[in-house]
């Protein structure tokens, strides 16, 4: 089992070797922007998308998968692909910012375009590692005193499927019968549907009513959690989903997963916090 760092968050250095050397193949890019652009390709779809033998891109996808820069969500006999942008996102904490990004053009551009909108499936799936048990990790995504800690928010539920979820977040509480838990299986998986855009959340998050109004027409999204064991290590996986095709939240959650998930990650590793100040609810939407 590799060691990963305890320190911030990140992957120890010895760790971004399979990443960075994921990332020098030609082809195996390729294999990565395609799923920026269509997130949730079966190996088939893949194939047919990049002109390649069915052999040689199995062979590219373990070693992306290795280098967790591919994740994978089953949908029934199904194995749907997804680009994972959490070992992009430690790269660039622990190099990007260190150096001047004109001398690593490939990760740059790689960045780049895990920052665009314009893809096809709205689809947000995040996997990270965490050196925790699942019985921690499920009470960082349930337990008050550790959400208020590194999220600033609590959920007020008994975490049964089907009851109902106040959100309370920076003095605003926001209640709505839409706000479900809809699967519960503690220290395994949980999902849950994501939070009503009231006027009170607008207007403590500054946010005008126009806007307010297109979050509020939208679909309601899925948030679901599922953790896997290793050891003393554990799995988690994120996946935010049934955004409208030019959905506001969809661009609000990819911003913002990243960033609760590496509070949560380094919380639940060190104690600590990243930030004085709690993560706002407009940016971790």
């Amino acid at each position: 089992m590799k060691r990963r760092s305890q320190d911030w968050g990140l992957i120890a250095t010895n760790d971004m070797d399979p990443v960075f050397k994921a990332l020098a193949d030609t082809s195996r890019r390729r294999m990565l922007d395609s799923l920026n652009g269509r997130g949730g390709q079966n190996l088939t779809e893949l194939c047919a998308g990049l002109d390649m033998a069915r052999q040689s891109v199995s062979k590219h996808l373990a070693v992306l998968e290795a280098a967790n820069l591919v994740t994978t969500v089953r949908n029934g006999r199904e194995k749907l692909h997804y680009l994972n942008a959490a070992p992009i996102n430690e790269i660039e904490q622990r190099w990007i910012n260190q150096y001047d990004r004109a001398r690593i053009h490939a990760l740059g551009d790689l960045k780049l375009a895990l920052e665009g909108n314009a893809v096809e499936n709205r689809k947000f799936v995040y996997t990270t590692y965490i050196s925790a048990r699942p019985e921690l990790v499920w009470k960082g995504l349930t337990d008050p005193a550790f959400t208020s800690r590194y999220w600033g928010l609590e959920f007020a539920t008994d975490w049964k499927a089907g009851s109902p979820i106040t959100w309370k977040h920076h003095g605003v509480t926001i209640t709505d019968p839409e706000q479900v838990v809809l699967e519960s299986e503690p220290f395994r998986r949980l999902s849950y549907t994501w939070h009503s855009f009231t006027p009170e959340w607008a207007e403590a998050y500054e946010i005008d009513e126009e806007r307010r109004v297109a979050l509020a027409a939208e679909t309601r999204s899925q948030a679901a959690f599922d953790i896997e064991p290793d050891g003393e290590i554990s799995k988690l996986t994120v996946v935010h989903e049934f955004f409208d095709r030019d959905s506001i939240v969809a661009t609000m959650v990819s911003d913002g997963w990243p960033r609760v998930i590496s509070e949560l990650k380094t919380f639940l590793e060190t104690g600590n916090v990243l930030r004085e100040q709690p993560l706002a609810t407009a940016d971790a939407d």
